[in-house]
């Protein structure tokens, strides 16, 4: 009896290899536009950037024309009174803003984090809106918050300094001391949101045990809590003195007369035209916020390779409250 031999189709050969063989070369084609595709954004992200850093070296007096590679500019921008005058600015800006808004945002996170539930989302949400908010409606906000403020609190400053006899009153106006507390607004909740991501994954048995070894709750939070929140509040410090040392926009809304920043200064600049040292001290803030990112990321790294263990530090102490046993 013959075997049943499955029908072909007209030509003779089966369409299921054939177009296996079609799908995986158009597979390759899409993969290939899509690999293309990524290689041309990124082109088209950091090649001005590299061009801006390559011409910074530049020993010829026009930006455009590479006439051999020179850091006489790198020098000339370091000489600059009013480039030093606004990067010492800068500084003071972003330090302060970095030391007020760790402070305030591990503060309100180890606060939401004992909250109900009702209370803590809303509070995240609030969180989360002040940091989607764009960055000119923050600085018309501050602005506008300013004035008013100003406004009513010189009246009654002067009539104090007149009852007291002190003299001339001072006058409160828009300073760095405007800038700083426009910027500590929104770098508070990206502290925020990273010591709260934290708090999110730590063990909650290392305070647990705390708690039963009779541990206070200042000690606890000294020797349990803060040493694994370390590295989330030396990454949100270290992110909120990055945006504080790079932004343009809101400090542009509130600076005081005659003291502007870094950014201020480098687009007051280029109104007059770009020059080499323009790239110069583009290179050197793009040099200090890759260097500060960096070591944010390292901190952020050593925080997610063990989110649960408590360090090294703080262990001595667990063990000798609990008697040398096992926590």
């Amino acid at each position: 009896m013959s075997e049943a031999r499955t029908p072909r189709p007209a030509g003779g050969r089966s369409s299921g290899p054939s177009r296996a063989r079609n799908g995986d070369r158009l597979g390759r084609w899409v993969d290939r536009a899509f690999r293309g595709q990524a290689v041309l954004l990124y082109l088209f992200l950091y090649v001005p950037i590299g061009l801006v850093v390559l011409f910074s070296f530049n020993a010829g007096e026009r930006t455009g024309e590479l006439r051999g590679l020179s850091l006489r500019w790198y020098g000339r921008a370091l000489s600059d009174e009013f480039a030093l005058s606004a990067l010492g600015n800068s500084l003071i800006v972003g330090a302060w803003t970095s030391v007020l808004a760790t402070t305030i945002g591990t503060m309100t996170a180890l606060a939401v984090n004992r909250a109900a539930r009702p209370i803590r989302v809303a509070l995240e949400a609030l969180t989360y809106v002040a940091i989607i908010i764009p960055g000119i409606v923050i600085g018309i906000a501050t602005l506008i918050f300013y004035v008013n403020a100003f406004s009513w609190l010189n009246p009654w400053l002067a009539y104090a300094w007149g009852v007291l006899g002190l003299g001339d009153p001072p006058v409160l106006q828009s300073g760095l001391h405007t800038i700083i507390g426009a910027h500590v607004v929104f770098t508070m909740a990206i502290v925020f949101v990273i010591v709260r991501a934290r708090l999110a994954g730590m063990d909650r048995s290392l305070v647990e045990a705390s708690a039963d070894l009779y541990a206070t709750p200042w000690r606890t939070l000294r020797q349990v809590t803060f040493p694994q929140l370390r590295p989330a509040v030396l990454a949100g410090a270290l992110l909120s003195f990055t945006f504080s040392f790079d932004d343009y926009i809101i400090a542009s809304f509130v600076q005081g007369p005659g003291q502007s920043t870094l950014p201020l200064y480098v687009f007051g600049s280029i109104r007059r035209g770009i020059t080499p040292q323009i790239n110069a001290i583009a290179s050197m803030i793009l040099a200090i916020t890759l260097t500060v990112l960096s070591v944010a990321y390292v901190a952020w790294r050593r925080q997610t390779v063990h989110p649960g263990r408590l360090p090294a530090e703080a262990e001595p102490e667990l063990q000798l409250a609990s008697g040398g046993r096992d926590v």
